[in-house]
């Protein structure tokens, strides 16, 4: 069963157009760094599952593309580099902490922001606008996957 989900990318790190012009429209996930978004991505996210591409930390945060889930989890080599951002000292190799997955962007789309995502009734419930969440996973309804496909892409 296909399950939905949204995922927050700062565009510095890597925008929509940045996945996009990767190869195979697939870029590697990386730096996540909370466990409830770890262990969504290794306990939930399948294969083929729908991806609301966000950006975040960035003066129009909001929904900018289509993507889906494009692997399962592998360790994310960042938290073994003490150059990264994303070093985690604590993580051993034969025990890595922290996970990665690829995601495939399917289309860039306008933007959606946080303005508009709050303003539209139909959207109140969703988990990325409820009080003091700051995942940068977080999961999405079917119904609200198709409402806003059907407002960024259509049908």
């Amino acid at each position: 069963m296909t399950q939905y989900w949204l995922m927050k990318s700062e565009p510095e790190e890597c925008s929509i157009d940045d996945a996009i012009n990767a190869p195979d429209a697939t870029v590697p996930w990386t730096g996540v760094r909370n466990y409830q978004a770890r262990n969504f991505m290794r306990d939930g996210m399948k294969v083929g599952d729908g991806v609301l591409f966000y950006h975040s930390s960035c003066p129009e945060p909001g929904i900018v593309g289509i993507a889906k889930v494009a692997s399962g989890t592998r360790p994310d080599p960042t938290q073994f580099d003490k150059k990264s951002p994303y070093f985690d000292p604590a993580s051993k190799r034969e025990e890595p902490r922290w996970l990665l997955l690829d995601v495939k962007a399917v289309k860039k789309t306008r933007l959606m922001g946080l303005p508009e995502l709050r303003d539209t009734p139909e959207l109140a419930d969703m988990v990325v606008l409820k009080r003091g969440n700051r995942l940068s996973i977080t999961p999405v309804s079917e119904a609200h996957w198709n409402f806003i496909k059907r407002k960024l892409v259509g049908g």
